[in-house]
Parts: C-alpha cells; sequence; structure tokens
C-alpha cells in the first residue's frame, strides 16, 4: 500500500517555500563609470524573455550601471507607443503594458534605450514616431558597433535571442 504523508497547508502571505533571506554572492554594485549594455532582439508576449531583461535593466540601473538597452529585430516591438486595448494606453489585461510600463521606468531612472530603424520599418511598418518618449531609433548598421562600444568598453553585456 503506498503510504501517505500529510503535512499542513501554506497560508498565503505568510508562510514562506523558501529561505528568502540566504544570498550566495556578494551584493555587487558598479563602480563609477561602469557600464552595462542589454541587448534585445526577442518578440515580446512570447515568453517572458524580454521582461525579464527589462526587469533585470532596472536592476542594473538601480545597482549604478550606465545602461544602455538595444532593441533590435522583433525587440522593436517593446518601444511601440501605440499598444492597448481598446484604447491606446489600456491594458487588456492585467500585465498586457508591462513592457511599455517597464521601459518607461528605465527611462526614467537614466538608462538609454535604443531601437533599430530596419526592423521599425522594414520588418514591422512603424515610424519613429511610434516610439515611446525617449526611445532613440537608430541605424541598422549601429547594431554591431554598439556592441563593439560594449566590448571596447569592457562593459557587462546581455544578449538575448528568440523567434
Amino acid at each position: 500500500m503506498p503510504i501517505t504523508i500529510g503535512s499542513p497547508r501554506g497560508e498565503a502571505g505568510v508562510d514562506s517555500l523558501y529561505n528568502t533571506e540566504e544570498k550566495v554572492f556578494d551584493d555587487i554594485r558598479a563602480n563609477p563609470g561602469e557600464k552595462a549594455f542589454v541587448f534585445i532582439h526577442s518578440v515580446p508576449f512570447e515568453g517572458s524573455v524580454s521582461l525579464v531583461n527589462l526587469l533585470t535593466s532596472t536592476r542594473l540601473v538601480r545597482k549604478g550601471f550606465d545602461v544602455s538597452i538595444i532593441l533590435y529585430g522583433p525587440g522593436v516591438l517593446l518601444a511601440s507607443r501605440h499598444r492597448g486595448y481598446p484604447t491606446i494606453g489600456t491594458e487588456g489585461f492585467p500585465g498586457n503594458l508591462a513592457g511599455n510600463r517597464q521601459l518607461e521606468t528605465l527611462l526614467k531612472e537614466g538608462a538609454t534605450i535604443y531601437a533599430c530603424r530596419f526592423a521599425m520599418g522594414a520588418l514591422y511598418g512603424f515610424r519613429e514616431e511610434d516610439l515611446i518618449d525617449g526611445v532613440k531609433a537608430f541605424s541598422p548598421l549601429d547594431v554591431l558597433d554598439s556592441a563593439l562600444t560594449a566590448w571596447r568598453a569592457g562593459a557587462f553585456q546581455l544578449n538575448t535571442w528568440t523567434v
């Protein structure tokens, strides 16, 4: 006969599943002038990758890094200012605009965000005027040069590709 082991049910908001106090690695903070580049070539809403990268970028800003976010390929869709349903800026479901809101938070906190003009126009048919205020459009030739700039600066780099 199988043995059944009983355990009390956890209470939401009270009981912890894990030891949240333990930290294994040092809490690294940026030294003055240190940079981080986050490259996102990922379809928004096709999984959590884009949002996790934006949340990680926010953490990098708050740790003192000079953060540049490079949106290219499908990643440029994150920066569309015309998202919403049934009206622009209205969430069609909770979290529907999480990416937009996180980009706005990043801009307010000092990150620089770039979107590739080739992907915007040739792939998705939207204009620079359609970008969230503060996002800078750039030449497709700058995708490689932004990576080389990060390399030359000895910057932390996070690269995500999904298709």
